[in-house]
């Protein structure tokens, strides 16, 4: 498989495909990998080198948070973002527990996440 040379790697789970065409329109700087459920995020991730993950909260088969958990496993450095409709209190708060360093709550706003997503990366890099 071959990488964009020079682009940073995102892994995207997302469901909703007018969501992922705005990400890919919004992170264009970025190389755009978008998944759709926790068992193929978890596939793609242990096969392929990612330097940010941005995360809905709610997935066909389960939470973000527990996927949010599952990337911590396997890379507790990675900057997570969680970019959701899911706004209680509580939720947001799960998801900042389980390793997440943001959390976006749908609609957000373009250059909000535009800046986290660069900060994140720049903090690892």
């Amino acid at each position: 498989m071959k990488f964009f040379e020079g682009k940073k790697r995102i892994l995207c789970v997302e469901d909703d495909k007018d969501t992922c065409d705005l990400l890919t329109f919004l992170l264009s700087d970025y190389q755009m990998i978008f998944t759709e459920s926790i068992e193929k995020s978890l596939e793609v991730f242990n096969s392929q080198p990612f330097d940010l993950c941005i995360l809905d909260n709610r997935l066909p088969d389960g939470s973000g948070t527990d996927l949010c958990k599952a990337i911590r496993l396997i890379n507790p450095l990675i900057p997570i973002i969680f970019a959701s409709g899911v706004a209680y209190p509580h939720e947001i708060q799960k998801s900042l527990d389980a390793g997440a360093q943001a959390y976006l709550t749908k609609p957000y706003s373009p250059d909000e996440l535009e800046q986290i997503v660069k900060d994140l990366i720049e903090k690892i890099t």
